[in-house]
Order: structure tokens, then C-alpha cells, then sequence
């Protein structure tokens, strides 16, 4: 096993997960099998209690692990499905060492931060990184581990010794050590400033660890006098420094990596014997074709958010991702406009009318809505109102985990004269409580108590959102809500004609809603998060058809695919899944869409 440890430097957020990330598809694409681990060192057990203020979203795992938003990038970037043991808090660890002490593993010894606190860090890394996270189910040869914040945290300071012993505890070609630090670039003089990364390098090279490789973050490229200088004021190689500067989009990280011989670096050092004296034609030519169309696209589609938490857009980083997937898909560039949903709420309009009006003018320029997840009263009324605007004038609309909730909230008071419908977490005495908590949802204990996870989806019927996921009779998705539609109130929803075409295993879940094709271009939610596996060269079908519905060729599209997709005599699926169709026809289809 091979170990790359990526630390930062001066400031944090400066992009340790992206430069991880593609660090991992560029080992992908030269025929490694890659995992990764992030670590947190804060004290929470897991991000699942986090708000989304706080530290931006919580992603989910198939194993229902709630995490750190960067194991999304790491799961994007690396088409891997990730578990929740290879994200590790202070809390994960601490409760460990503290489960062994009151069973007496340390047979009466003092329990201390060293030796106990960083073995049991150093051990949980050596068993992470063994663990298969790819369908062949093949053990991982390279494991690249984020150590998050900063070096000379107080708190981060217990894994940074770990891992100074941990170099010796492998073998020294079997670890290195990849320092990610800002180089700002100050208006006023227009040069490059070292000095913090000097500054952070010496706190690492002071903590015990000496960096192989430091990648310079900077706002626009720095030249090679300034690699020179860091060179020689950071004891490495002029060549084992390198710049990654502001692009155009992420895609171009691990391009402008492999371009300035990371290959050759890594291969060196880690001994893998995979740089060649030069790269096949086709070494990563989705990633080039799907960078290039990126920055040359020229035609734009205006998607509204209608959220609680939009004044972080990393609360909503998967979904933002899932939504350029898709318009990537279609040949256009996204613009994406977040609405506060309180402020479509007619209090605002008495409160402040010019905010009020210009969220209603966002509202109704845009040409699709996408209403996300969410806990709380706060804004609903509001997520409501934009749902109603959306049906009534058949703007395309996406719902997902309060967002189906909204829509049949807004359903049964609207269309079946329900007025008092609401939801028990708003309202536990609602006369017509059209979603409930779940019999399982443990009021007194917030961590862990959601349905969490891979679930199985069992579509009804023929359906639009069913021809998206390529006609499959069912669709395994990640799940993150305490509520769901009451069951006792199903049959009188769809006689009035919204149709649940999607439900768990036991039909007593609702997992998706869609109002007609006749009725509405595209009306669906679902009760799952689709974005959370949605890829750069995979997007979701539920925002894909959101997309497709916003540039007016979803119906042309289902056509197609239909066309396409054959089916085998007993209803299942051919070799022709949508998968498949979207991975080998990706480029035909932006041309046959074009020109339709």
C-alpha cells in the first residue's frame, strides 16, 4: 500500500479536497486502484448534526454515513463508492480509545494522546485503506488521505504526530507527504509572497514532517523565479513545486497536474513504475473533452434554487454539482440563481417588498426550479409558494427530500382544498398531516437517527422519471429525512391526480412523485437525494430531466433513448442501461440535441 498525505497551509478552504481529488485520477487513469480518507479534527462523532451554516453540506453514503462534503468530490472525481470509516473525526477516534479503556484493553495503563490517541489513528488508516471501494472489488493500491484545517491547529495536532510516526512505520517509498499553501498575490504590487508558505512549511518541517511535494495556490500563475525562491527556502526540488492557479473550472486541476510531471514525481517517489517517456494519446481525454466543453460552451439555461440555507452554497454543493453535470449534458452552460425562501413568503412582501419582488423576478425568469432539502419551519411557506407558481404555469419543476414534501403539502391544500394540510414538523396538530415522522425517527437523539443510506426504489407504472432511469423496474438511491408522505392519505392524493410512481420495497413509502406528462412537462420530486451519485460523465436522471425539460428537448431526448434502449422479452433491461447510454453516447447526443 501506498500512502499520499495532502496537508494545508496558511489559510483553509484553499482546495485540499479538489488537489486530493485529482491527485487520485490522475493515479486512476495510469491503471491504479485509488481510495481515499478524509479527516476531520473536530470533536463531532460524524457531520451529521452540522449545520449546513456551519461547515456546507452533509453528504451520505450508501452505509448511510454522514460526512464531510469533500468525500463527495472524492467519490466524483474518482467514480469510487466511499464507507463512512474512511472519514475520521477526533470524536471517531476518541470514542474509540475511550471504548477500549472501559473494556480494559490497555490492561490498567494510563491511557494518553501518545502512544493510544495516534496508534489507534495510524491503525485506522492501515484498515481503511485495505478496504475495496470500486465494483471489482479489488483491494486499493494508493491511498490518499486530506488532513483538514491547517498545520498548527491545536486540534489537528494529534494526527500531524501520527503520521510522524507513521512514515516510519511504513516503508519510506511507500509515503509521502503533499503540502498544499497559499501564494497571495497582492493587487497593490502584483507579485507573488512566499512568506506564508515558508511560514507553514517550517510549522510542518517543526511538527516532524518534511513535504516531498508543495502544490502553490495562487490567483493567477506564478513564474519560475517564485518556484525557485520557495525551493530554496522549503528544502525541496525546483521541480516538486507546483502551481495551481484560479481556472476555469475544477476539471482543469488534474490536467494542469499531469502537465507539470506530477506522474513522473509520484512514480519516483512511491517507486510504481508508471510514468513513461510519454503519455498514450487518449490518457485522459474524457477529462480534457469534458474541460473543454465546459469553457467553450456558449449557450446558458437559468436554474432557480429555492433554499433556506443560500447564503453558503457549499450547503448545497452536491446539488450544485448534479445540476452542471446535467447541463453539461445538454450543452449549456448553467446559470444558477439562489432564492432565500423566505423571502417569496408574503411577510417579506409587507417587511421588505424590494426583496420581495426581485425573489419573484428571479422566480419567474428562470427556466426550470429546483426546490432541495431541509429541516425546520423556516422558510416553508415560502418552498410552497414557489412550488404552486411551478405547477400552475408548467415550469419545469425538481423536488428532492422537503422538496416532495413541499409539493404534496401544496397538492392536497390547493388542488383538493386541504388548507390546513401540512406536515407534523411544522405543525403536529394539522387536521390533514400529509407527512409524518417516521415510526423509526428517535425524537430524543438527533445524530444518526434519519433514514440513512442505499435504499431500494420500486417504480409503478409507466412514468417519465422511470423512461430517465432507462426503464429498469428498480433504482437503488441514498436517503437523508426524518419525514415522509403519510400512507393513509395515498390513495385520495393520486385519485386526485398526483401520481406516486416510486416506493420502497414495502409500497408504504413514497420515494417519488410526478404529475402527468399531459398535466406537466416536468413535475417531479423525490424523496431520496439523486445528487449525492450523480457524475461528471453519469448525472442524475431526476436533474437531468429537470435540465432536458428547461432547454425544451426532454420529450426528443425520451425518444431517443427509448429508440435506443431495447428491452429483452420479460421487461428487463438490455446491456443498454442509461448508464451506458450516457457514457458512450454522450458527445452524439449534445450534437443530436443541438439540432433538433
Amino acid at each position: 500500500m501506498k500512502y499520499i498525505l495532502v496537508t494545508g497551509g496558511v489559510i483553509s478552504g484553499i482546495g485540499k479536497g479538489v488537489i486530493a481529488s485529482s491527485i487520485g485520477t490522475i493515479l486512476k487513469h495510469c491503471g491504479l486502484h485509488v481510495t481515499s480518507i478524509k479527516i476531520d479534527p473536530y470533536i463531532n462523532i460524524d457531520a451529521g448534526t452540522f449545520s449546513p451554516f456551519e461547515h456546507g453540506e452533509v453528504f451520505v453514503l450508501d452505509d448511510g454515513g454522514e460526512v464531510d462534503l469533500d468525500l463527495g468530490n472524492y467519490e466524483r472525481f474518482l467514480d469510487v463508492t466511499l464507507h463512512r470509516a474512511n472519514n475520521i473525526t477526533t470524536g471517531k477516534i476518541y470514542q474509540q480509545v475511550i471504548e477500549c479503556e472501559r473494556r480494559g484493553d490497555y490492561l490498567g495503563k494510563t491511557v494518553q494522546v501518545v502512544p493510544h490517541i495516534t496508534d489507534a489513528i495510524q491503525e485506522w488508516v492501515e484498515n481503511v485503506a485495505k478496504v475495496p471501494v470500486t465494483e471489482d472489488g479489488k483491494e486499493p493500491e494508493v491511498c490518499i488521505i486530506e488532513l483538514g484545517g491547517t498545520i498548527g491547529d491545536i486540534e489537528g495536532m494529534p494526527f500531524v504526530e501520527a503520521f510522524r510516526q507513521f512514515q516510519f512505520r511504513v516503508s519510506p517509498e511507500s509515503f509521502c507527504c503533499v503540502h498544499v499553501s497559499l501564494v497571495p498575490q497582492p493587487k497593490s504590487t502584483g507579485e507573488s509572497k512566499t512568506k506564508p508558505t515558508q511560514a507553514s512549511v517550517k510549522e510542518l518541517r517543526g511538527s516532524g514532517l518534511s513535504p516531498d511535494l508543495i502544490v502553490c495556490r495562487s490567483e493567477m500563475p506564478i513564474i519560475d523565479e517564485v518556484k525557485q525562491k520557495i525551493s530554496n527556502f522549503c528544502h525541496v526540488k525546483p521541480d516538486r513545486v507546483i502551481c495551481i492557479h484560479d481556472c476555469t473550472s475544477t476539471y482543469r486541476v488534474p490536467l494542469m497536474l499531469e502537465e507539470q510531471g506530477l506522474i513522473q514525481f509520484i512514480s519516483e517517489r512511491l517507486q510504481l513504475n508508471i510514468a513513461t517517456p510519454t503519455r498514450p494519446k487518449k490518457f485522459m481525454w474524457k477529462w480534457r473533452d469534458l474541460a473543454d466543453r465546459h469553457d467553450n460552451v456558449r449557450k446558458v439555461v437559468e436554474i432557480a434554487l429555492v433554499g433556506k440555507y443560500t447564503q453558503l452554497e457549499d450547503a448545497y454543493a452536491s446539488v450544485t454539482k448534479a445540476l452542471h453535470h446535467s447541463a453539461l449534458f445538454v450543452n449549456r452552460r448553467l446559470i444558477l440563481s439562489y432564492i432565500e425562501a423566505t423571502s417569496l413568503e408574503e411577510a417579506t412582501k409587507i417587511e421588505n417588498p424590494v426583496k420581495y419582488h426581485q425573489a419573484w423576478q428571479i422566480l419567474c425568469r428562470s427556466e426550470g426550479v429546483i426546490v432541495p432539502g431541509g429541516f425546520g419551519k423556516r422558510g416553508m411557506e415560502g418552498k410552497i409558494a414557489a412550488v404552486t407558481w411551478c405547477r400552475t404555469t408548467r415550469k419545469p419543476f425538481l423536488g428532492v427530500c422537503l422538496g416532495l414534501q413541499a409539493a404534496v403539502i401544496e397538492f392536497t391544500r390547493n388542488v383538493m382544498n386541504w388548507k390546513d394540510a401540512n406536515t407534523t414538523e411544522i405543525d403536529p396538530d394539522t387536521p390533514y398531516p400529509v407527512v409524518i415522522d417516521m415510526p423509526e425517527h428517535n425524537p430524543g437523539q438527533m445524530g444518526g437517527t434519519m433514514r440513512l443510506g442505499k435504499r431500494t426504489t420500486i417504480f409503478h407504472g409507466d412514468s417519465i422519471i422511470k423512461k430517465l432511469y432507462g426503464n429498469v423496474g428498480a433504482i437503488d438511491e441514498r436517503h437523508r429525512h426524518r419525514y415522509e408522505v403519510n400512507p393513509e392519505f395515498v390513495d385520495k392524493i393520486e385519485k386526485a391526480g398526483l401520481h406516486f410512481v416510486g416506493r420502497d420495497e414495502s409500497e408504504t413509502r413514497m420515494e417519488i412523485m410526478e404529475l402527468p406528462a399531459a398535466t406537466h412537462p416536468y413535475f417531479v420530486a423525490t424523496q431520496y437525494h439523486p445528487e449525492y451519485i450523480s457524475r461528471p460523465l453519469k448525472p442524475s436522471p431526476p436533474y437531468l430531466g429537470l435540465l432536458l425539460a428547461a432547454v425544451g428537448k426532454l420529450q426528443p431526448y425520451l425518444n431517443n433513448a427509448m429508440s435506443s434502449n431495447t428491452t429483452s422479452e420479460d421487461g428487463e433491461n438490455s446491456d443498454e442501461d442509461i448508464v451506458g447510454l450516457l457514457r458512450r453516447n454522450i458527445s452524439n447526443s449534445l450534437i443530436l440535441m443541438d439540432n433538433f
